[in-house]
């Protein structure tokens, strides 16, 4: 409520202060993964209103993509200054103000900053969900010498879906051995958070059989054996196979 307010009447830091606020909610570890869900996808409605204002920003002339890029990263909690961070970095690849696959390369790596399993998890499902239209994918507007290629974007995909993949194969070992049960039952309800990441993947249009064959299903299948996991081998390959 308040960060709208302070949108309505363009006062970007206040906006910033109260999206910070909102965003520590997510840093609870009080939640079941279905609340937790629940939490994260209300924030998220409120986060597309942000990204539309930071685009708006960036249109009007009153800042540049790079100064908000900037400008975010002050915040003081981790959590909280990444999802800021890839809200911008979103509107940032719009304007097309840098290159698309220098700002994807820049947030998956910055992402690595929460280790935590399931914030980690849901932080990585964020930035698929908040990147999935501005991939330089062949015949994306955000394609070309500067923005990059569809290669740029299938590693893009394969890194968060790694990185995520290795969180969820976590969240296994945390906690005592004698809740492994509900342990369980809490990573089958987040499957489709690692998942999401082969839909992406699926949805590329350069991605031909050749490439396919060559570059993205031994990465997969690389996944898939070295994780040594007994929820995530039968789920992932039958996630290739959909």
């Amino acid at each position: 409520f308040y960060m709208k307010r302070c949108m309505d009447s363009s006062d970007l830091k206040g906006a910033l202060n109260h999206a910070s606020d909102m965003l520590r909610e997510l840093r609870t570890g009080m939640l079941t993964p279905r609340n937790y869900y629940e939490l994260y996808m209300k924030v998220l409605d409120e986060l597309h209103h942000l990204g539309d204002f930071f685009l708006q920003l960036c249109k009007d002339g009153t800042k540049t993509a790079s100064e908000l890029y900037e400008q975010v990263q002050a915040c003081g909690d981790v959590l909280p200054r990444l999802y800021l961070l890839i809200t911008v970095g979103a509107a940032y690849i719009e304007t097309r103000q840098a290159p698309a696959k220098d700002i994807l390369n820049d947030l998956v790596e910055m992402t690595k900053g929460v280790q935590h399993p399931m914030r980690g998890l849901f932080l990585r499902n964020y930035l698929s969900h908040a990147c999935k239209d501005k991939l330089p994918d062949t015949g994306s507007k955000f394609e070309g010498q500067s923005g990059g290629d569809v290669s740029h974007a299938v590693d893009f995909v394969l890194r968060n879906f790694s990185e995520t993949n290795r969180l969820w194969v976590r969240m296994q070992n945390q906690g005592p051995s004698k809740e492994r049960k509900r342990r369980e039952k809490e990573r089958q309800d987040l499957r489709v958070l690692v998942g999401t990441n082969l839909v992406r993947l699926s949805q590329l249009e350069g991605v031909d059989v050749t490439r396919y064959v060559e570059v993205v299903l031994p990465k997969l299948l690389e996944q898939v054996v070295n994780c040594k996991d007994s929820i995530a081998q039968p789920y992932l390959l039958d996630c290739v196979i959909q």
